[in-house]
């Protein structure tokens, strides 16, 4: 039978186990902060280009990538990082994580915050949701998981939605006594005001392709279809002039509040504008000639 250790040395043992834990956080994070210091925070939002295609990715699965202050905050940073760059064609919004997006952290919705904070919170919100129907390139919501709340207004916020089969969309804030009423914006401008209703005054979830039926989302997918899907998408919009996109997206969302008289007249010198472009010239030209347009991306116009 082996002697029992020594107490010294037992105690010197778990001395090294303590100092031994913090080694690899320390030397990963030495470059970047000094050794023995922590390792710095994940990002809430990673942002990755290539190709003309920017992808963000909602990144803090932990907290079921709610829509915090500090998320939305790096969110809009992402969505409007050098954003005229002739080299950004299309934004892709993702998510890491089981759930796409959970709506508002309610951890800043207490009573401990006050009115002032509360506000910020919303105006944030309501600014981000805007913002993407403003920029000048398409944004395609990218869904693999549940989206919420202001989860579910901000992929009803984005001009194209493909989701994977297991996604579900959900307004339940009426359940817990906080209803809905800034993501029904944008759900109410999506969906047909009955089904928009029974989602907002019921808190249950639609199904993906109760969704496409609806018109919430644009396809549905297998989930291991889902970036397959939404990089041809993405892909097959790179082709176009990103002046001739960003002309058409903005008078799309001008035109649709309008009645239909309006809408014509908007469109009409809108039609007229775009023929002065060079792109738009060119893709006549090129169509003519039967060939491959040479886009410029450019707002000039052709002298």
């Amino acid at each position: 039978r082996p002697a029992p250790p020594h107490p010294e040395s037992a105690a010197m043992a778990a001395r090294l186990c303590r100092l031994r834990r913090p080694l690899t956080a320390a030397f990963s994070s030495a470059a970047a902060a000094g050794a023995g210091q922590a390792p710095p925070a994940e990002p809430l939002t990673e942002r990755r280009q290539a190709g003309g295609v920017r992808t963000i990715v909602l990144n803090n699965p932990r907290r079921r990538n709610a829509l915090s202050l500090p998320m939305l905050q790096s969110l809009r940073r992402d969505l409007l990082h050098d954003v005229k760059s002739r080299e950004l064609r299309v934004i892709v919004i993702a998510a890491e994580g089981p759930v796409f997006c959970s709506g508002h952290d309610l951890k800043e919705l207490s009573s401990e915050d006050d009115v002032k904070h509360h506000s910020q919170v919303f105006e944030l919100c309501a600014e981000v949701m805007t913002l993407i129907q403003k920029l000048p390139v398409p944004v395609i919501a990218k869904v693999n998981g549940l989206a919420t709340a202001a989860g579910c207004q901000l992929v009803a916020s984005c001009d194209i939605a493909v989701a994977s089969e297991k996604s579900q969309f959900a307004t339940p804030g009426v359940n817990i006594g906080l209803f809905c009423s800034t993501p029904a914006v944008a759900l109410g401008r999506s969906l047909p005001r009955k089904v928009a209703l029974e989602m907002l005054f019921t808190g249950e979830p639609l199904s993906a392709h109760k969704a496409l039926m609806h018109g919430l989302v644009s396809k549905v997918v297998p989930e291991d279809k889902l970036e397959e899907e939404t990089m041809k998408i993405s892909q097959k919009i790179c082709e176009s002039s990103k002046s001739v996109l960003a002309l058409g997206k903005a008078t799309f969302y001008r035109q649709i509040t309008q009645d239909l008289d309006t809408a014509y007249k908007i469109t009409t010198k809108v039609m007229v504008d775009n023929l002065t472009l060079r792109d738009g010239q060119e893709g006549i030209e090129a169509f003519v000639q039967k060939r491959k347009p040479v886009w410029s991306h450019s707002q000039e116009e052709k002298k």
